[in-house]
């Protein structure tokens, strides 16, 4: 008796097979592609301008054998479904995988889910249909786009400038992105102002109240001083002044909670909460969107799809969440109406937000199945996503102004009448800036006010911060660079190759970084524009959406790219970038060793490399002394790519100091001081000692004189 044929259903990775060939059972093969299985070859441009961009593709080496296993159990089947992430990247691997198959192109054969559950997979299979051409020519310009800019600059780069140079369409606006950032910050001057508070009190005894009010105007005018003889001058005000309450305002404040995940935001959030990188937290989340063995239910998909921009969540999410919040948190944690939240412009909304596939299987019902990373995430998930349908928080807020003769104070305070959502869930910031509540005072107008203390304190104002992973990724999006899919590789491949660091969270822009961008703004401004790529990825979604067509994108780019390439040609090889010989010989050969720039800066190198492979780092002394212990100072860089300034005499002498220090003295303290170059190209000599910060510019002919 011949055996019945099965239908096969294919999906991208293993663990995914796994989870979805259990809930199927008999009946039923589940095959993995293991991602795409034809791509465009390493080898060649294999995307063709002459023929109005044919794109060549090829079987991914490697990819064979496993295409060998799908094309046999292909041909035992009795219906062939892909069912590949719902996505564009999913849609091309459909697309490769149905040409590969031979499919029948009248056949509906695409089945697509938003959760690895067996319900959603079941009810997918019910409802297959046709490819989206849309999805795969979005998918086709997108990488004809990355290959024409990666294959055409890179060789450039390499052969014109240095070798080991590359570029990227994206990754090249993101580096760019972190090298103004820091561009921004050495330019920054710090800028003197104090902070004045005064200890208030009205009534005597056990009625007697105190709160703290801060300066707020002086002689009518917007109070701000600057250095310490207006702090002082401002005191003595206060201090011979007599204040009385003028006005009172008390509101009601309410807040309301985040909406669920979205791609990025729950990227910026497991940076932020769970210090996880983009990277780390896309392959935790995968586990747990793909499937996750739980204990006494088997392999469980936990959360919807996990690359979307869209806050949307379907009416039966809803409905569980809303019925399970009245019965864990009370009815008062309900609100009356749903809450409902707009996404961000150009948010795609194919997807749901991120979110639990079932609401009660709460975190710790399911720890002891998950590791600790992926308890951790999943708990950030549900918990954001319950929060998002919470009763706001309610804040009552107090505003007094205590005015004097010539100086006026103000109070602001607010006190959490009603928890909400927050006694689930609180988003977290960049700077963690948070409102400090406290028990409110019983003021009324014209009650006559005491000082107790007044309070005078130094500020200087802070340079932008340097970019998170989180920041970057929220960045980003808001420009409109990238898509979901993309944020995590985007960031990863920055640092891979060396033009991005990370040093506590902190981003920094490497030697080499600085110097491919540079020559990325003066030869090709277009594609490291914010504005141009954010169009771009417009233009792409417009042709998912079947209102453009995806070659006309490249018969528009390509002709002025290859201007561009041509003008860059013939500029760049005017670049002197022969290696500068040194008057260090070498140890070990005898030649004179030649500067070299590499990942981590310049350095010395025997020139007969190959055979002589001799190294040294390069010492560059700087004209000021160590203000520690007066012995020379060198120019160096840090493992992680960072130039700074530290003693010869080190380990001995410790002095280290990212601003690069001269000779001159602070004249007010005595101080060391250090050079800075503002946004405007002026030179300024800044005291290094946080407690005086006394500038000087150095004007333009003391500099020539210099030189």
């Amino acid at each position: 008796m011949a055996s019945t044929k099965q239908k096969l259903i294919i999906v991208e990775s293993p663990a995914k097979a796994k989870t979805i060939g259990r809930y199927l059972g008999k009946g039923y093969k589940v095959e993995a592609s293991q991602g795409h299985v034809c791509d465009l070859p390493k080898s060649q441009l294999g995307v063709d301008p002459d023929k109005d961009f044919e794109m060549k593709y090829i079987t991914i080496r490697g990819r064979g054998d496993i295409l060998s296993r799908i094309r046999k159990e292909a041909r035992n089947a009795s219906q062939i479904y892909f069912a590949t992430d719902p996505d564009r990247e999913g849609e091309a691997i459909s697309w490769h995988l149905y040409h590969v198959l031979g499919v029948d192109e009248d056949k509906p054969c695409r089945i697509e889910f938003n959760e690895v559950t067996k319900k959603a997979v079941q009810n997918a299979i019910k409802h297959p249909r046709k490819l989206d051409m849309g999805r795969i020519d979005a998918q086709q310009a997108r990488r004809a786009l990355d290959r024409l800019v990666g294959y055409k600059i890179s060789p450039l780069l390499w052969a014109k400038v240095k070798k080991g140079l590359s570029a990227g369409r994206v990754q090249s606006v993101a580096t760019r992105m972190v090298v103004d950032r820091e561009n921004e910050i050495n330019a920054f001057i710090p800028e003197e102002y104090w902070e004045i508070a005064a200890d208030c009190s009205t009534g005597k005894d056990k009625k007697k109240q105190q709160f703290r009010a801060r300066l707020s105007s002086v002689d009518g005018k917007k109070a701000a001083v600057s250095d310490k003889k207006g702090a002082d001058e401002v005191c003595s005000l206060i201090q011979s002044d007599t204040f009385t309450v003028s006005e009172v305002k008390s509101k009601e404040r309410r807040r309301m909670p985040a909406p669920p995940f979205t791609t990025s935001s729950m990227q910026q959030e497991a940076g932020r909460k769970l210090s996880f990188t983009t990277s780390r937290t896309m392959q935790i989340v995968q586990q747990l969107y793909e499937g996750v063995e739980i204990e006494g239910e088997g392999i469980q998909g936990l959360v919807t799809y996990i690359r979307t921009d869209s806050v949307r969540i379907s009416d039966e999410a809803m409905d569980a969440v809303r019925a399970y919040i009245p019965e864990r948190f009370g009815l008062e944690f309900l609100p009356q109406e749903k809450n409902e939240y707009k996404g961000r412009k150009n948010a795609q909304d194919a997807h749901e937000a991120i979110r639990p596939t079932r609401i009660d299987r709460t975190p710790d019902s399911i720890k002891s199945s998950l590791s600790r990373e992926q308890y951790m995430l999943y708990r950030l998930i549900w918990n954001r996503f319950v929060a998002s349908q919470m009763s706001a928080a309610v804040y009552q807020t107090l505003t007094a102004d205590i005015t004097g003769s010539r100086v006026a104070l103000r109070f602001y305070g607010e006190h959490k009448s009603f928890a909400g959502f927050t006694t689930l869930y609180e988003e977290s910031s960049d700077e963690n800036v948070d409102s400090v509540e406290m028990n409110l005072p019983t003021l009324k107008e014209g009650q006559e006010v005491s000082i107790d203390k007044i309070d005078s304190e130094q500020h200087f104002t802070q340079p932008p911060s340097r970019y998170t992973e989180a920041s970057l990724v929220r960045t980003l999006e808001e420009n409109g660079i990238g898509r979901p899919s993309t944020y995590a590789p985007t960031i990863s491949t920055i640092i891979s190759r060396g033009y991005v660091a990370r040093e506590k969270k902190r981003l920094f822009p490497t030697e080499l970084g600085i110097m491919v961008t540079d020559m990325m703004n003066s030869y090709f401004a277009d594609i490291v524009d914010t504005e141009f790529t954010a169009s771009m990825e417009n233009r792409l979604d417009a042709v998912e959406e079947g209102k453009e067509d995806w070659k006309q994108i490249l018969r528009e780019f390509y002709p002025e790219f290859e201007k561009t390439l041509k003008v860059a040609e013939e500029e760049i090889e005017k670049i002197d970038i022969h290696d500068e010989v040194s008057d260090v010989p070498c140890d070990q050969c005898g030649a004179l060793m030649v500067y070299k720039m590499g990942k981590f800066g310049k350095f010395l190198a025997c020139p007969n490399f190959p055979q002589c492979r001799n190294t040294k780092p390069l010492l560059t002394y700087i004209d000021a002394p160590c203000p520690k212990c007066g012995k020379r100072l060198l120019e160096k860089v840090s493992r992680k790519n960072r130039r700074f300034y530290g003693c010869e005499g080190y380990p001995d002498c410790d002095f280290v100091s990212w601003d690069k220090p001269v000779t001159e003295k602070c004249p007010t303290c005595g101080s060391y001081m250090v050079e800075k170059r503002t946004a405007r190209g002026e030179t300024v000599l800044l005291c290094a000692n946080e407690n005086c910060r006394f500038r000087k510019t150095v004007d333009r002919e003391e500099e020539d004189a210099d030189e």
